[in-house]
């Protein structure tokens, strides 16, 4: 079901989605610019510093930005509840100093893994998610995965939150988001505010400031008729992103935006053969997905539960209670590098 359409007139004056990944190189952001009655998109561009991004970002307009980051936002219950946390955001400006000095620093060994340094491996070699698992004293993955991480229908389950090897894991994401953006911008006392923390989304939208949400271009793809074939192989692959084109398009031909040559060619091309294509490509999903819910054809997925507003986080278009709950969640082994 869709949310009430939002006035145009009210919507943030920039919309941005960043695909984050652990190489600075392979960050990208896409970015929409609200002009008449609607949005001119701009094509991917590098994210740059990101000690200085914020900043950057406040830059590009008077009104309201809408940021979407490609990250975790937000600790598992389970570990917020063993360090005796209430609201991630009063944890997050003070983790990297103190007694949390160690917090970004991932692990060495198995015997360095506590509450207060909780991200491993260093490096791959002999590691496995049961030294995670032993080291926080958690009984099975699921308590290291936050609940908007759990798999659903359409989507697996993301990597636990601490994990930082293999192609899936989000934890190294996390450590350069956190210590690098946003701890040091809660910390300054900058004016920004992260969803659903610090309220619901068309609230924090009304106050004309920098509103930043966690969003998952994966989320997104059942969204905007996106999908990749087995036999046309992953995003990975140009030939399989250019064939999701015609959906993109399609959807922007219905919406109030308007789209740059240089960026339909992109997308007709998907986003080239570079290894950071699928980066350029999930920025656009992610913008184009963030737009999709502000022109009130998704909802943004309020959680209903006080862990989710104010430890765990939410992922932007999830429809609160599509996730799995623990008791339907498979076993899975634990993993090793």
């Amino acid at each position: 079901m869709a949310s009430p359409r939002r006035d145009m007139n009210s919507l943030p004056a920039v919309v941005i989605h960043a695909d984050w990944s652990v190489s600075p190189g392979k960050r990208w952001q896409a970015t929409a610019i609200r002009q008449d009655a609607g949005y001119r998109l701009l094509p991917p561009e590098p994210v740059g510093d990101p000690v200085t991004w914020l900043v950057r970002l406040r830059e590009l307009a008077d009104g309201g930005i809408f940021l979407g980051v490609d990250f975790p936002i937000g600790l598992p219950v389970a570990y917020a509840r063993r360090i005796g946390m209430s609201h991630f955001l009063d944890l997050l400006p003070q983790l990297g100093q103190g007694e949390w000095a160690d917090f970004y620093r991932p692990a060495e060994a198995p015997a360095d893994i506590t509450l207060h340094r909780p991200f491993y491996p260093a490096r791959p070699g002999n590691t496995r998610q049961r030294h995670l698992l032993d080291g926080l004293g958690a009984a099975h993955m699921d308590e290291l995965r936050r609940r908007c991480d759990r798999g659903h229908a359409t989507r697996r389950p993301a990597a636990p939150l601490f994990w930082t090897m293999g192609a899936q894991q989000v934890g190294k994401a996390a450590i350069s988001g956190w210590r690098d953006v946003f701890g040091p911008a809660l910390g300054n006392g900058m004016d920004v505010a992260i969803w659903p923390f610090a309220g619901p989304l068309d609230a924090l939208l009304a106050r004309d400031g920098l509103v930043v949400a966690e969003s998952y271009p994966a989320e997104f793809y059942g969204h905007l008729a996106i999908s990749f074939p087995r036999a046309a192989g992953g995003k990975r692959r140009q030939n399989a992103r250019a064939a999701n084109a015609k959906s993109l398009l399609t959807w922007a031909a219905a919406n109030p935006v308007v789209l740059g040559e240089a960026l339909e060619t992109a997308l007709r091309n998907g986003f080239g053969a570079a290894a950071d294509g699928e980066d350029r490509f999930d920025a656009v999903v992610g913008l184009f997905g963030m737009l999709n819910i502000l022109f009130s054809h998704r909802q943004a997925g309020e959680p209903d539960d006080r862990a989710a507003r104010r430890v765990e986080g939410w992922i932007l278009g999830l429809a609160d209670g599509r996730s799995a709950d623990a008791s339907s969640l498979s076993r899975q082994p634990p993993e090793t590098d």
